[in-house]
C-alpha cells in the first residue's frame, strides 16, 4: 500500500489546485483523475472550449456585419468550421498538458483511474494496470459535476446533446433549441447564432438568467433578442427526440417545435456516487451534494470536498478558493473564502459579470441602498470600440457607502469586475473608488462614474 499525506479525487480546477497548495506547504500529495487530459471538465469540455468558440465566432459575426464600419472591406466572409474546432482542440490540449506540468513540477504522484474509499484513510485506484490501494491523512474529493437532464428529454449524445456535444458539432445545424436560459445555453447558443443557426432559446421561468441582477438580464435579453436569439419563456418543456432526420421538442400547452439540435443546459448535477462515501459515512444532502462545514471537512473524519460536489455556486474560481482555503485549513489551521465576493461572468456579447448582492436581494432582506448608473454609451473607450451597448451599476450601502454589488453588461464585463472584487472583498465604499484615478480613454472610467453616480456626481453624463 502506498501510502501520501494527502490524496485529492479529481483533477478539475479544485483538485489540482488543492494538490499545488498542499505540495507548497510540504506535502506528499497525489492527484486521482478518471480522464489521461488534466483539468477537469471546465478545461477540457466546459470553460476553456467553450470561450475559443465564443471569441472565433465573435470575430466570424465581427468580420461578416462590423468590420466594414471601420473602413475594413473584407467581400465576402467564408467559415471554416473543422480549423475553429481543431484551433479549440489545441487550445485545450495545450492547457491540459500545462496542468500535467504543474504537478510534475511540485512533485505530485498522479494516477489515472477511478477512485473509491474503501475504509477508514484508504482508496482503491483502478487504473489500466489493475487496482491499487492507497492511504493518506487526509482525502479531499474535489470530483465536479455534469450536466443536469431533464424527465422526458432523451438524450443520445449527438442529435439531442449537453454542452459536452454541442462544443463539437461537426456542422452549423440549421434550427437549434436550446433548454434553459442560464450562463451556458445562452453562451453556446450564441456561439452557433453567429455561425448561422436559427437558435430558439426555452425557459421555464418568466425570465432569463435566473439569480442574476433583474435589470441587468432584462436589458441583455434585449441585446440578444436583436441579435437573433428568440426567447420563449415560460416554456416548461415535456419531452425531446429524435424523428427521423429532425428533433421535436414538445412543451406543455403549445406546439411542439421541430429543429436538427437540441442542447440541454438546465443546470448541473454533482458527481458524488461510486465513491464509497457509505463506507466512511460521508453524508451527502438532499440534493446529492456532499455536506461539509466551514472549514469543508466531511462527516467523516480526514474526508474534506470542495468545488461543484459540495454545491453553491459551480464555478471554476469558486472551486479554486475553496481548495486553498480547505488545504490552508489543513497544513496551518487558518484559511477562509468571503463567498460574497466571488464573481460570475456570462461571456456573450456584450458580457455579463456580477459580485455581492443583487438590487432584488437587497430589497428582499430590507437592506437601505444607493444605486450609481453609468452607460458605456458616455464612455469614450467604448465608441472607440464600437462597443456601446449596457452599462455599470453600483449598489452601496445607504448608511456607510460600502459596495454591496456590481453588475455590468458591456464589453469586457468579465475584465472589469475584478476591480469590484477587491473592492467588495476590503469593504471599499463608492466614495473610495470615486476618488480613484482611472487611465483615459480606458473602460474601466464606467466603474468610478458609476461609483459617481451613487451620490449624484457622475461627471460624463
Amino acid at each position: 500500500m502506498k501510502t501520501h499525506d494527502l490524496i485529492v479525487i479529481g483533477a478539475g480546477p479544485g483538485g489540482y489546485t488543492a494538490a499545488i497548495r498542499a505540495a507548497q506547504l510540504g506535502l506528499d500529495v497525489a492527484c486521482i483523475d478518471k480522464e489521461p487530459l488534466l483539468g477537469g471538465t471546465c478545461l477540457r469540455i466546459g470553460c476553456i472550449p467553450s470561450k475559443a468558440l465564443l471569441e472565433s465566432s465573435e470575430l466570424y459575426r465581427e468580420a461578416g456585419k462590423s468590420f466594414a464600419q471601420h473602413g475594413i472591406e473584407l467581400g465576402e466572409v467564408g467559415l471554416d468550421l473543422a480549423k475553429m474546432l481543431s484551433r479549440k482542440e489545441r487550445i485545450v490540449k495545450a492547457l491540459t498538458m500545462g496542468v500535467a506540468s504543474l504537478l510534475k513540477k511540485n512533485k505530485i504522484t498522479s494516477y489515472t483511474g477511478t477512485a473509491r474509499l474503501v475504509g477508514d484513510k484508504r482508496l482503491t485506484v483502478t487504473t489500466a494496470e489493475g487496482d491499487e490501494e492507497l492511504s493518506a491523512a487526509h482525502i479531499l474529493i474535489a470530483t465536479g459535476s455534469r450536466p443536469a437532464t431533464l424527465p422526458g428529454v432523451e438524450l443520445d449524445g449527438d442529435r439531442i446533446g449537453t454542452s459536452t456535444e454541442t462544443l463539437s458539432y461537426g456542422e452549423v445545424p440549421p434550427r437549434l433549441v436550446v433548454i434553459g436560459a442560464g450562463y451556458i445555453g445562452l453562451e453556446l447558443g450564441t456561439v452557433w447564432q453567429r455561425l448561422g443557426s436559427e437558435v430558439t432559446v426555452l425557459e421555464y421561468l418568466d425570465r432569463i438568467l435566473p439569480g442574476t441582477d433583474g435589470e441587468i438580464a432584462g436589458e441583455a435579453q434585449k441585446l440578444f433578442k436583436k441579435q437573433g436569439l428568440n426567447f420563449r419563456l415560460g416554456s416548461q418543456v415535456s419531452g425531446a427526440r429524435v424523428a427521423g432526420d429532425h428533433c421535436v421538442v414538445e412543451c406543455v400547452g403549445v406546439d411542439p417545435i421541430e429543429c436538427d439540435r437540441v442542447l440541454v443546459a438546465v443546470g448541473r448535477k454533482p458527481n458524488s456516487h461510486g465513491l464509497g462515501l457509505e463506507t466512511v459515512g460521508v453524508k451527502l444532502n438532499d440534493k446529492d451534494f456532499i455536506s461539509v462545514d466551514e472549514q469543508f471537512k466531511t462527516s467523516s473524519p480526514g474526508v474534506y470536498a470542495v468545488g461543484d460536489v459540495i454545491g453553491g455556486a459551480m464555478l471554476a474560481h469558486k472551486a479554486e478558493d475553496e481548495a486553498v482555503a480547505c488545504i490552508e485549513q489543513i497544513v496551518n489551521g487558518t484559511g477562509d473564502i468571503d463567498y460574497n465576493a466571488i464573481p460570475s461572468v456570462a461571456y456573450t456579447n456584450p458580457e455579463i459579470a456580477a459580485v455581492g448582492k443583487t438590487e432584488e436581494s437587497l430589497q428582499a432582506a430590507g437592506i437601505e441602498f444607493r444605486k450609481g448608473v453609468f452607460p458605456f454609451r458616455a464612455n469614450g473607450r467604448a465608441r472607440a470600440l464600437a462597443q456601446m451597448d449596457g452599462f455599470v451599476k453600483i449598489l452601496a450601502d445607504a448608511a456607510t457607502d460600502r459596495l454591496l454589488g456590481v453588475h455590468i453588461l458591456g464589453p469586457r464585463a468579465g475584465d472589469l469586475i475584478a476591480e469590484a472584487v477587491l473592492a467588495i472583498k476590503h469593504g471599499l465604499t463608492a466614495t473610495d473608488i470615486a476618488h480613484c484615478s482611472h487611465a483615459h480613454p480606458t473602460l474601466s472610467e464606467t466603474f468610478r462614474e458609476a461609483a459617481l453616480a451613487v451620490h449624484d456626481r457622475a461627471i460624463h453624463i
